[in-house]
């Protein structure tokens, strides 16, 4: 897939396309039906399929301080794209001065004019243009006077949730990510470089690769059953996430006992995705009742990953 990172890098003569724009922050699965709607139609029209998006997220820029924690870092969002068969990414690069663009002009100038759009395809709750005035009714009543089909994807429901980032968000600050599995249609994860500790793990029996927590993690603090992938090799794997406050109690951090695999993973990048919450974080009187409990967990987290 061929990424272009502005609006003035994407060239104008490019050839018609069918087009499927979201600020897709997730890629949770309306996200996904969007995409490959888009992609369907381009196959069928004979034309190209393009993707567009938006970054930062519009409320980084807006509202700051109420823009939601990422659930997928742009380059993350970029690879989950191109897995869903675009042939091109288009990433507007999200700024204040975009943000004053009438959504009638960004209609006329960028969906109809360079993109060149045959059709279009939007989530039923897509919104663009200043003031977020561009609906997805608004969108169809532009596209149709131009002879342009917009396909509105309707809302998705998960056992009654509807699927969205906020959706999401909020099983995740739950810790529950069996249940942010299903709205993703993937297992939660995120990626990190091994960084050196104080060995506390080691010396209670279940040495550890312990990752900063990204900033914003909206994981709830915890311990999890999970897998971790690094350089073409996994591992199932019992996750502690917060602040451990038996030993610590201020630094969050992300710390990942293998489970019958023991390589040297400093300095290297490895990929966690969480299949299932053990129990919450909580203090314990003594190391000796920590370690027993951190032993309690590993089974636990053995016989959840057998299921799975």
């Amino acid at each position: 897939m061929q990424i272009v990172r502005s609006l003035d890098q994407y060239r104008p003569d490019a050839p018609p396309s069918v087009v499927a724009q979201g600020t897709f922050d997730g890629i949770h699965l309306g996200h996904q039906a969007v995409i490959r709607t888009a992609v369907e139609r381009a196959h069928a029209l004979g034309v190209r399929p393009v993707a567009v998006t938006f970054d930062p997220n519009p409320l980084a820029v807006l509202r700051p301080t109420e823009a939601p924690p990422e659930l997928l870092t742009l380059a993350e969002r970029l690879e989950r794209i191109a897995e869903l068969g675009p042939e091109v990414c288009l990433v507007i690069p999200f700024t204040l001065e975009f943000s004053r663009v009438e959504a009638e002009a960004y209609v006329r100038d960028v969906l109809l004019g360079l993109l060149r759009a045959r059709e279009i395809v939007v989530g039923f709750n897509h919104a663009f243009g200043r003031g977020a005035r561009g609906t997805p009714e608004l969108l169809r009543r532009l596209a149709e006077t131009a002879g342009v089909v917009v396909h509105v994807v309707p809302p998705l429901l998960i056992d009654g949730v509807v699927v969205s980032s906020t959706s999401i968000r909020e099983a995740l600050r739950d810790g529950d990510v069996r249940r942010a599995a299903s709205l993703l249609g993937r297992p939660y994860g995120f990626a990190g470089v091994v960084a050196r500790g104080a060995a506390r793990g080691r010396t209670l029996g279940f040495p550890t690769a312990n990752l900063p927590a990204p900033p914003g993690l909206p994981l709830a603090n915890g311990v999890y059953a999970a897998r971790v992938a690094w350089d073409g090799h996994t591992a199932n794997t019992v996750v502690n996430v917060g602040v451990r406050p038996t030993v610590d109690g201020a630094t969050r951090l992300v710390e990942a006992h293998l489970l019958d695999a023991s390589p040297d993973l400093y300095e290297r990048r490895i990929t966690l995705t969480f299949l299932d919450r053990i129990r919450p974080e909580r203090r314990f009187e003594s190391l000796d009742a920590l370690r027993a409990q951190i032993a309690e967990d590993v089974k636990t987290a053995r016989r959840l990953l057998s299921r799975s």
